[in-house]
């Protein structure tokens, strides 16, 4: 740790920020450590990423390339990859999730990050970021794997059958053509209110500062809309979120709904199993059980997701391997 804040230190002041006082702020469910630094009334924010765990450079990619389509990415003040630091503009407390928790209204909040999201996916060309990974067959099973292989064990107390995993595993495979029936465009992978911000000073669509990108992929569309409406961290009425489904339809006409609905359904129930793994993992590997309180909101996704009629298999497994009675909150401490 000392090695590492000396490290720190000489990067601070390299960039010219040594005399700046430092607020280190909460940390998140990465590696990542952020600190808030303070110098003549001006801020900027380090960001911590230690090798091996943390690898700076996608993010860098991705916040220049989100900059040079016209979007509120932070700007890089400075950045040494190699160390995992880098020093990154400052957009405030402003968080979406701090915002509501004032009181402000929803709705405005809510249109201006869908608006972002029509901009994005009209502004966006794969030919110019062909450096982005695919979002490919790989990537998404091993997502979708996390739930048997983290949570069932955490609930059942047994391994998973090799069997058990396979047939499962059989199922999103044959379903991931229908999550990508839909336009691929750059996908952010977190787009939801912890992660969203408003920019004091800013109008329009600069207003909305975007975060925690460093693991953005070539996609489906559908993807980033229902990280932004089927959020694991809070709930989203059902009116609104029909509302803002329809706000991003009128912007494509040409987009079949059926097909959309589909896809929609498909990345929704995918990502929510993802989570519900991922949500058991920092608890029984990292000793993170703060997000276990949201597994039964991602559950009522899912039982939401799995009526439509693409996702009757994944029911089907689901109501067989884990039931309703078994769809529990994991013990911290097994």
């Amino acid at each position: 740790m000392a090695e590492r804040d000396t490290a720190i230190t000489a990067f601070i002041e390299a960039a010219g920020w040594g005399a700046a006082q430092r607020f280190p702020l909460a940390g998140d469910a990465s590696f990542r450590r952020y600190c808030r630094l303070q110098r003549d009334g001006g801020n900027a924010m380090l960001m911590d990423a230690p090798p091996p765990q943390e690898d700076v450079r996608p993010y860098l990619a991705v916040a220049r390339h989100l900059s040079d389509l016209g979007f509120s990415a932070p700007a890089i003040l400075a950045a040494d990859e190699t160390q995992g630091l880098l020093l990154i503009e400052d957009f405030g407390d402003g968080t979406y999730t701090r915002l509501f928790a004032r009181g402000e209204g929803e709705e405005p909040l809510y249109q201006l990050a869908v608006d972002v999201l029509i901009e994005l996916h009209r502004r966006f060309t794969p030919q110019n970021a062909t450096w982005l990974p695919p979002y490919d067959d790989t990537r998404l099973l091993n997502e979708a794997a996390l739930l048997v292989d983290w949570y069932m064990p955490a609930i059942t107390g047994e391994s998973v059958a090799d069997s058990v995993r396979e047939e499962y595993l059989a199922i999103w495979r044959d379903l991931l053509p229908v999550a990508r029936a839909v336009p691929s465009s750059l996908v952010l992978r977190d787009y939801h209110v912890d992660n969203l911000m408003r920019i004091p000073g800013r109008d329009g669509l600069d207003a909305c500062g975007l975060l925690d990108f460093q693991d953005a992929v070539l996609g489906p569309v559908t993807y980033d809309l229902v990280s932004l409406l089927e959020d694991s961290r809070r709930d989203v009425s059902p009116w609104l979120a029909a509302s803002l489904t329809a706000r991003y339809l009128k912007a494509f006409p040409d987009l079949d709904h059926g097909t959309f609905e589909a896809s929609y359904a498909v990345m929704g129930a995918q990502r929510h199993c993802k989570v519900v793994g991922i949500f058991t993992r920092l608890c029984r590997r990292d000793g993170k059980p703060v997000y276990l309180k949201h597994i039964p909101r991602l559950w009522r996704l899912i039982a939401e997701d799995l009526q439509h009629p693409a996702l009757a298999p994944v029911k089907t497994w689901l109501d067989r391997h884990i039931p309703p009675a078994l769809r529990l909150v994991p013990k911290e401490n097994p």
